[in-house]
């Protein structure tokens, strides 16, 4: 069925194209065109102020009281697929941190049952740990957490083939080898949780890593004399960062920093989690952000939250502040060929809003 959505504008990832139509057929966008050109007498399905491409959430790990580590369900993935939704977020890697294998394994199943039974959204899991450093371990739990063989590594990827799509692992906590074989088996290495040095980081963004779990948080910290991973992050031509706008992982002024340093190789994540009293992260909320034990442990931000934030606080422009959610993930997961921007050929992936910047009308999925 062909529907037509209009728009004052329409942000395609590249520019803001004034009183333009998208025309969408099967889920796939079919052709991008000014209004005026549209055939006479065609049905508008819907009308907003701008009309941009669905973001993109690549660390979220549970909503609605249901962790996904503690309901390591199809139910649980679909009621975080509903969350996101209401955030403008159509695409999302449900997260686990540091856990059992156990754990791990029934995550494997849920992703599995879920899109067998037809689920939306997810895109895969990430698993963020156990291969991290203790010393960089934030809210991680710390019996858990160790170098891993390759024995174990094997096992995990074989078990999760198609399921697994991303790993942030610490580079000076794993050997060459088990860092070869998850990158050749296709899983995104980011790195994160890891106190390597300016020199060490570098090396391995030259080699092996093409991207960092949330910029500043959990890793060497940047000083004048030893400048850790965030300076090799922004020294560095073609390495993505991840980071969290919320106000509290990040000042919004370090944000601020970062963006001019780094420009279009920063993306956005909510690394939201929600309230529980299972398992080993008793998150809690303390106002707008989650703390387990005492440390700060999740956000509880949506994707259009983060993208407002990036606009008003830290002062991004509105178009630099979508890429941010939609095309530099995207990118990320190599799938900028069809998400991520309004363009014919792409797939349908839509969002609208008001002249508030918030969301209207329907998903358009």
């Amino acid at each position: 069925m062909q529907k037509i959505y209009t728009a004052d504008e329409i942000f395609t990832g590249v520019e803001r194209l004034p009183n333009h139509a998208v025309i969408v057929q099967d889920d796939v966008i079919k052709n991008v065109l000014p209004v005026i050109s549209l055939p006479k007498n065609s049905k508008i399905n819907s009308h907003c102020s701008l009309l941009a491409p669905a973001f993109i959430d690549l660390q979220i790990y549970g909503a609605n009281k249901k962790l996904f580590a503690v309901f390591p369900t199809a139910d649980a993935l679909e009621d975080l697929y509903k969350h996101c939704l209401g955030g403008g977020t159509h695409f999302f890697q449900p997260t686990v941190a540091t856990n059992t294998s156990q754990v791990v394994y029934k995550c494997i199943d849920a992703v599995n049952d879920y899109k067998k039974g037809g689920g939306k959204g997810v895109i895969g899991l990430h698993l963020e740990g156990p291969w991290i450093n203790k010393m960089k371990r934030g809210a991680h739990v710390e019996e858990l957490i160790h170098s891993p063989d390759i024995k174990e590594v094997r096992e995990l990827v074989e078990y999760g083939q198609g399921v697994i799509k991303m790993i942030t692992l610490a580079p000076e906590v794993c050997s060459a080898q088990v860092i070869d074989f998850i990158q050749s088996s296709g899983i995104i290495i980011s790195a994160g949780h890891s106190n390597a040095t300016f020199a060490e980081a570098t090396q391995v963004f030259d080699t092996s890593f093409y991207t960092v779990t949330h910029l500043f948080n959990a890793m060497s910290a940047f000083h004048h004399r030893e400048p850790g991973m965030p300076a090799a992050v922004m020294q560095h031509p073609t390495v993505m960062a991840s980071i969290i706008a919320d106000g509290h992982h990040v000042d919004f002024e370090v944000i601020k920093i970062a963006k001019k340093l780094i420009q279009r190789r920063l993306f956005l994540i909510t690394d939201a989690v929600t309230e529980t009293t299972q398992g080993y992260y008793p998150h809690q909320r303390e106002g707008d952000k989650y703390v387990a034990k005492g440390i700060l442990s999740g956000s509880s931000i949506t994707m259009l939250q983060s993208v407002k934030n990036c606009i008003e606080k830290v002062g991004i422009e509105l178009n630099e502040a979508l890429r941010m959610a939609s095309l530099y993930p995207a990118k990320v997961l190599g799938t900028d060929h069809y998400a991520g921007m309004i363009k014919k050929g792409y797939s349908a992936s839509l969002i609208m809003l008001d002249k508030d910047f918030d969301l209207i009308g329907e998903n358009i999925i």
